[in-house]
């Protein structure tokens, strides 16, 4: 991300050190904060040999131009089945830093935090004195333990002329079906940005093939459960070296409590969740865990069964990050009533909030970072149609609406994740039409693992392009999507892995997708 001139980010041997933590930096400079005896003996251990508290990792997220938030979570035993990450039932103080450089030679920023039990010993620091556009270095402190480094960075003064922003986006690791190899790779990239899009953790209690079966082994039904499960993933390398390489912006979907939930209701099953207050109950706990888990701020804080997960981020004059929640307000799935003209997949509030955003002052790209798929996507030949109920097929009026009032915006770009597969779509003014014109792109992202080792695509694949001209791309390995804007156009890349089912796959650019300044529509290069 750049103001006026010049390139962004950290080259790859500076990350190397990053991501390599802190041993050899020492602790002298944190001793300034004066953390004193008193944390170091609230934790297990104290007068011994102390276990790090940091096993989970750091990162930062939602980036503003004067500040960012940072998060750490302590957990000595991070898979202790009652969540609470083997750490003692009192408050444990935590220092923080914050510097010009990984050295920690210029320190901008310091103070202590409190990681509270009831919180599961999360810490989330908002900052908000730090200069736009510039790339920070920050550091917990608990007892004699130091966190591994992590980089992040703020965003550009708001109208600020950018000439290059760069981000990646993903969704759907499900960790007993492979390795997040992708990330690793992904830490190699030069990124302002990471956009996360959904099913960060998945509810169930699969065990896989290959190693890596879920703690606990059961699906996730209390708050206990969750924290443990969001812990596990947190422990895995590669998802530590990418929360800590860049700043996150996070949405969930469906798996952070149960597939296919909506609103109120469960996912139909035979499980005691039926009785929605049984289901507001889970989902409360659910959103708790979330919460402790993820670099979020105060305003996204689970209050009971509610979270207020949407929200824009601005970066200069360039790009406009409207972040959607398609989970917690929609109207039940059912396909008899896709038609109906009230359904809603946004709820009234968010959708009168969008639409008072893409209809002001907004940036040149503006992006709508989302769930579910947005385009109409027809799966059967012929006259006959058929459609996903989880996707916005299922809301057609809503879709319509937003479609419309998106296509009086300045460049609108739908990323989405949810449906372990690439695609690239035109968003047409009229999808049963395909010589109507294409308003908008969707560009849709894989999974990180879900699904396993994937493949190039389904024998189905063929009838969704034969039936759907509006898609350009269909491809069902596994990575993610790195894209670079500039004010004339927007580059997406599908980096592709070959394999999940064992680490250390390699990576490539499967396609690249070109989008033009002011004419709506992905084209292949």
């Amino acid at each position: 991300m750049t103001e006026n001139s010049g390139t962004s980010g950290a080259n790859p041997s500076r990350r190397q050190v990053l991501l390599a933590g802190t041993a050899a930096l020492g602790a002298a400079a944190l001793t300034t904060a004066g953390l004193g005896s008193t944390a170091a003996s609230a934790l297990p251990g104290a007068g011994g040999q102390i276990r790090s508290p940091f096993t989970l990792g750091v990162a930062s997220g939602d980036p503003l131009p004067h500040g960012v938030v940072l998060w750490t979570r302590l957990a000595m035993e991070p898979l202790a089945d009652n969540g609470l990450g083997g750490m003692p039932d009192r408050v444990v103080p935590v220092q923080w830093q914050v510097a010009e450089d990984e050295g920690f030679r210029k320190i901008v920023a310091q103070g202590t935090a409190q990681a509270r039990p009831e919180s599961a010993h999360s810490v989330h620091v908002e900052l908000f004195n730090l200069n736009p556009a510039t790339e920070y270095y920050y550091r917990f402190r608990a007892g004699n333990e130091l966190s591994p480094v992590g980089r992040t960075r703020t965003a550009p003064r708001f109208g600020a002329q950018l000439d290059k922003f760069s981000f990646a986006f993903a969704s759907c690791q499900n960790y007993p079906v492979g390795h997040f190899s992708a990330y690793s790779h992904m830490v190699q990239e030069d990124l302002d940005l990471v956009a996360f899009l959904g099913d960060y953790i998945y509810e169930g209690g699969a065990k896989g093939s290959i190693g890596r079966p879920h703690a606990p082994a059961r699906e996730t039904f209390d708050l206990a459960d969750y924290r443990t499960r969001h812990a596990q993933y947190k422990t895995d390398p590669d998802l530590q070296a990418a929360h800590a390489a860049f700043p996150w912006v996070v949405v969930f979907d469906d798996h952070e409590v149960e597939n296919n939930w909506a609103a109120d209701r469960s996912q139909p099953d035979d499980e005691p969740d039926q009785d929605p207050a049984v289901f507001r109950k889970r989902r409360t706990e659910a959103f708790q865990a979330y919460y402790e888990n993820m670099p979020l701020r105060e305003t996204q804080h689970a209050w009971g069964a509610n979270m207020r997960l949407y929200r824009r981020l601005t970066f200069g004059n360039l790009v406009d990050f409207h972040l959607l929640d398609t989970r917690q307000y929609r109207d039940f799935q059912d396909q008899d009533k896709r038609l109906d003209a009230e359904r809603t997949i946004l709820g009234a509030e968010q959708r009168n909030w969008l639409l008072r955003n893409l209809g002001g002052q907004t940036a040149r790209w503006n992006v709508l970072a989302q769930q579910v798929f947005f385009s109409q996507r027809d799966f059967t030949a012929g006259d006959e149609d058929s459609f996903s109920d989880d996707a916005w097929d299922n809301y057609v009026a809503e879709r319509n609406l937003v479609r419309d009032r998106m296509a009086k915006a300045s460049n609108p770009v739908v990323i989405t994740g949810d449906v372990h597969a690439n695609y690239v779509c035109d968003v047409k003014a009229d999808f049963d039409d395909p010589a109507s014109a294409t308003v908008a792109t969707e560009l849709v992202g894989t999974s990180i693992t879900s699904n396993g080792n994937g493949v190039e695509q389904n024998p189905g694949d063929a009838v969704q392009l034969a039936e759907n001209p509006h898609i350009k791309f269909i491809n069902r390995h596994r990575g993610y999507v790195r894209n670079t804007i500039t004010p004339s156009a927007w580059t997406a890349d599908f980096r592709v892995l070959d394999y999940v089912e064992k680490p250390g796959s390699p990576i490539r650019d499967r396609a690249r997708f070109v989008i033009d300044d002011g004419r709506p529509g992905a084209n292949l290069v």
